[in-house]
C-alpha cells in the first residue's frame, strides 16, 4: 500500500488558507535558506548570482519558492554562508 503525502490542512475557518504539501514546505525551507544566506552577505540577487555564478532568474526563482533549489545547489549555499570569498574566488 503506498503511503498517502503529509500535507498540513488548511485552516477552513481562513479563507486565504491552502493546504500544505511536505514538497511544498521543503521548497519553501530551501528557499528562506537561500535569501537568508544572500541577506546576510548584504548582496542583493544580482551581486550574489554574479558573484557566485547563478542565473539570477533561478535564484528568483529559487528565492520565491517557485522552483525547488537542488540538493546540490543547497550544499553550494551552505558553503557560501561559511566560507564566501573562498567559494568567490573558486568559482571565478
Amino acid at each position: 500500500m503506498k503511503n498517502a503525502p503529509i500535507a498540513l490542512s488548511a485552516d477552513p475557518a481562513d479563507d486565504q488558507d491552502f493546504d500544505a504539501t511536505a514538497e511544498a514546505l521543503d521548497r519553501g525551507q530551501r528557499a528562506c535558506l537561500m535569501r537568508r544566506t544572500r541577506t546576510s552577505l548584504g548582496l542583493s540577487q544580482s551581486e550574489f548570482a554574479n558573484r557566485f555564478r547563478v542565473p539570477v532568474g533561478t535564484l528568483r526563482d529559487w528565492e520565491q519558492a517557485r522552483a525547488t533549489a537542488p540538493d546540490f545547489s543547497i550544499a553550494d549555499v551552505r558553503l557560501i554562508g561559511r566560507y564566501p570569498d573562498i567559494v568567490a574566488r573558486a568559482v571565478a
